[in-house]
């Protein structure tokens, strides 16, 4: 396709970098910028750049936050004796949501995929066992999607575990095998941390 601007064709280029996101969508999307006035723009890009230039990672559970710690870990009234691993930040989201969580969390960075070339030294597993080996985590929910790459990272996380003495459990199955957690319902989702069941019951059945 040729562009009536190099500098229109250089913006639908960047922006069909996004996932998700043609180039058919990216010409869309930055002809609805052009029609934009300067300081809509500006603000835009301000956002984005502040978002690129000022989010932190948690210290203590990996999560997104704008301090050093969480608001999730810094709150006195969440049960530290409770980490619910997660994969990413859109899992924290989508069980927050529930409102049925009131432990903490562990967030991974994602989860073991051999054909992505992810192994457990690229994800925040190391981690979460100096949160465990601390003394003060009792039970350590598994709260990743119910994929072979999901099953997988669970199982690799127990084995790590198992020198402690920790509780280690799954979320039942409400979320059907295969299923991204981010894309359960509130209401299956809840259910399912609530009816978690013992990892080492689940690797049995």
């Amino acid at each position: 396709m040729k562009y009536p601007s190099a500098l229109l064709e250089n913006a639908v280029n960047e922006l069909a970098t996004l996932p998700g996101i043609g180039r058919k969508t990216a010409l869309r999307l930055a002809l609805y910028m052009l029609r934009r006035d300067v300081t809509y723009m500006e603000n835009f890009a301000g956002a984005l750049l502040a978002l690129r230039k000022g989010v932190k990672y948690c210290r203590i559970c990996h999560n997104i936050c704008d301090e050093e710690v969480c608001s999730i870990c810094a709150n006195p009234a969440r049960d530290r004796s409770l980490v619910c691993v997660v994969e990413n930040i859109r899992e924290v989201m989508a069980i927050e949501n529930t409102a049925q969580f009131k432990g903490v969390y562990h967030v991974l960075g994602g989860i073991i995929s051999p054909m992505d070339g992810i192994g457990p030294n690229d994800l925040q597993i190391d981690s979460l066992v100096e949160r465990v080996a601390g003394g003060e985590v009792k039970e350590v929910i598994l709260a990743l999607s119910t994929t072979m790459e999901g099953d997988t990272t669970n199982f690799f996380i127990y084995r790590k575990l198992t020198p402690y003495q920790v509780k280690v459990s799954v979320i039942a199955r409400g979320v059907s095998i295969g299923d991204e957690i981010e894309y359960a319902d509130e209401v299956t989702l809840g259910r399912s941390i609530l009816n978690r069941t013992s990892f080492n019951d689940s690797i049995k059945l």
